[in-house]
This record gives C-alpha cells, sequence and structure tokens, in this order.
C-alpha cells in the first residue's frame, strides 16, 4: 500500500517560515519525482515546487527565490522549506510522487500565512 504522509503544516506570520516533511512508503523512492503542490478553495490545484530522482528542482515563479524542495532517499522523504512567507502562501499543500503512469497523492497539509 502507497502511502504519502505530509506534516510541518500550521498557522505562521508574514515573513516567516515552515517546513513541510512528507514521508513516503511503499514506493521505491528514489525512482520517482517527488513535487508539491498547494489549492485554495475555488482555484484548481498548483504545482509548487518538483525535484526528480536525480535532484534537479524547479519552481513555481511565485515561489523562485523563498522555496527550497529537497529530498533524503534515505529516509523516503522529501521536504519543502517555505521562507519569507506570504498570505497569498496560504494553502492546503499536497505531497506528489509520479514515475511515468504511477501517480501518487498525499492527504494534504494546511498553511496559514496570517497576522
Amino acid at each position: 500500500q502507497v502511502r504519502l504522509v505530509e506534516s510541518g503544516g500550521g498557522l505562521v506570520q508574514p515573513g516567516g517560515s515552515l517546513r513541510l516533511s512528507c514521508a513516503a512508503s511503499g514506493i521505491i523512492f528514489r525512482l520517482y519525482t517527488m513535487d508539491w503542490y498547494r489549492q485554495v478553495p475555488g482555484k484548481q490545484r498548483e504545482l509548487v515546487a518538483s525535484i526528480s530522482s536525480g535532484g534537479s528542482q524547479n519552481y513555481a515563479d511565485s515561489v523562485k527565490g523563498r522555496f527550497t524542495i529537497s529530498r533524503d532517499n534515505a529516509k523516503n522523504t522529501v521536504f519543502l522549506q517555505m521562507n519569507m512567507l506570504k498570505s497569498e502562501d496560504t494553502a492546503v499543500y499536497y505531497c506528489h510522487a509520479g514515475l511515468g503512469p504511477l501517480q501518487y497523492w498525499g492527504q494534504g497539509t494546511q498553511v496559514t500565512v496570517s497576522s
């Protein structure tokens, strides 16, 4: 059974930082591209950051320079370090694992940026 379990969300003030984690099980983690998406009510889910099996990273323009994605293949975990958070970063953040037709999602973790 494949499981992606996110953690690390919460309430933070503008300008603050959070680190999201996603622990994977049931997949050969090192082979998968791992992504973080986010979604706000009434809007489509959007790709925030992606890291390939080889470690190549891509970011949405809105988070470049503020967010960093990384992975620890020994621990089957992907991270999203979020700095200089803004109110518009408020969303449910989802972990995603992809390898060809194999696509898996986590349950999501809420991030709220508010004073």
